[in-house]
C-alpha cells in the first residue's frame, strides 16, 4: 500500500453501534496493491459508535480517518458527503459504504479499481450484493441486475431506481462530483448518484457478490420509508420533480424512459398505500400490464386478497 492514495472510502455513520464494527472490519480487511483511505464521519452519535471508531483509528491510523461531530449536522440540513467528506478525499476513486452496511470480499476494492482502470470511458462501477435482515443477517434476496460482467445502459439505471444496485457496491471517479447537474444537486440520493454516474458511458457492472446491505436497520432510510406515510408521499413528490429536472438536464434524450419511470413511481405508491382504485386506473396500464396478463393477475390477486401474501410466505418457509 505504498504510493499515492487511489481510493477514498466514504463512510457516514450515526448511532450505528450495532453495525459499525462489521463495516470497519470490511474496510481494513481489503487487500490491494494501492493505497486507500477510509473517511469516517460520525454525526454526533449518542451511543457507542464513536468509541468503536476510535478503536479502529488507533489500530489503523493510516487507513481510518474519522471526523467526530459534537453537533448533529444532518439535522441542520448539512450535506455530509459534499461538505465534510469530499474536500478531504485524496483518491482518484470514491467508494461508498454507510455505517450500517458492510463488505464481504477482501478483494472488492482491487476488483473495482482494476475494472474502472480498464474502462476509462466509464465513470461508475457496481457489483452484486446480498440484502440481509438488519438484525439476524438472514439472506432476504440478492441484488444482482445482470448475470454477467457488462456495461448497463443509463436507461436501465433510470428504470431500475435506487434499489437497482446496492449503494455500498458503488465506486466512481471522484471527478464525478466536480460539476453536479441540477437534478443531482437538488436531490442528493443514491438514485441520482447512480443516474449521474451512468450518464457517461453507462454503469460498469461486476457479477461478483462482495457486500451486504442491511434491510430495515434501526434509523435507516428503508425503515423510515416503511413506517412513515408522510415521508413516502414527500419522497414521491421529490422523485417526480427530480425526474422532470433530469429530463430537462439531458435535453429530453431519455424522455420515454423517464415518463415510464414516473408512471411506475405513481403506481407503486398507490399500490403500497393499498389505494387499489387509483393504482389500477387505466392511466397505469403500461405499468401493470408490462409482464403480461399473468403478471397483472398476480398483482390483482395481491390487491384483493392481501392476506394471501402472508399465507404464501408461510407455506414457502415450511416447504424448505
Amino acid at each position: 500500500m505504498e504510493g499515492a492514495i487511489q481510493v477514498s472510502v466514504i463512510c457516514n455513520t450515526y448511532n450505528h453501534e450495532l453495525y459499525i464494527r462489521e463495516a470497519l472490519n470490511g474496510f481494513v480487511m481489503q487487500k490491494t496493491n494501492f493505497a486507500f483511505e477510509v473517511l469516517v464521519h460520525d454525526d454526533a452519535s449518542t451511543d457507542n459508535t464513536a468509541a468503536i471508531i476510535r478503536e479502529f483509528e488507533e489500530k489503523y491510523p493510516d487507513i481510518i480517518k474519522p471526523i467526530y461531530q459534537t453537533e448533529n449536522q444532518y439535522s441542520k440540513k448539512v450535506g455530509i458527503t459534499v461538505t465534510y467528506q469530499l474536500p478531504r478525499a485524496m483518491g482518484k476513486y470514491i467508494a461508498m459504504c454507510e455505517g450500517d452496511d458492510y463488505w464481504t470480499d477482501e478483494t472488492k476494492l482491487q476488483k473495482q479499481f482494476d475494472a474502472l482502470e480498464a474502462h476509462p470511458s466509464v465513470d461508475i462501477c457496481a457489483h452484486a450484493a446480498d440484502q440481509v435482515d438488519a438484525n439476524t443477517k438472514k439472506l432476504l434476496s440478492v441484488i444482482a441486475p445482470r448475470p454477467q460482467k457488462c456495461i448497463i445502459p443509463v436507461e436501465d439505471v433510470i428504470m431500475g431506481e435506487g434499489g437497482f444496485v446496492a449503494t455500498n457496491s458503488l465506486m466512481c471517479k471522484k471527478s464525478l462530483y466536480y460539476d453536479l447537474p441540477r437534478f443531482r444537486k437538488n436531490f442528493m440520493l443514491d438514485y441520482t448518484f447512480q443516474i449521474h454516474g451512468a450518464l457517461c458511458g453507462g454503469m460498469l457492472y461486476l457479477p461478483d457478490n462482495m457486500a451486504a446491505y442491511r434491510f430495515m436497520a434501526v434509523g435507516s432510510w428503508s425503515s423510515k420509508r416503511a413506517n412513515d406515510r408522510s415521508f413516502r408521499q414527500q419522497l414521491l413528490e421529490k422523485k417526480q420533480r427530480m425526474l422532470l429536472e433530469l429530463d430537462e438536464d439531458t435535453n429530453y434524450l431519455y424522455n420515454e424512459v423517464i415518463k415510464m419511470r414516473m408512471l411506475t413511481n405513481e403506481f407503486q405508491h398507490f399500490f403500497f398505500e393499498r389505494d387499489y382504485k387509483q393504482a389500477f386506473d387505466k392511466k397505469y396500464k403500461p405499468v401493470y400490464m408490462k409482464d403480461g396478463f399473468v403478471g397483472y393477475l398476480k398483482l390483482r390477486i395481491k390487491s384483493i386478497f392481501p392476506a394471501l401474501n402472508g399465507i404464501t410466505r408461510i407455506f414457502k418457509k415450511r416447504s424448505k
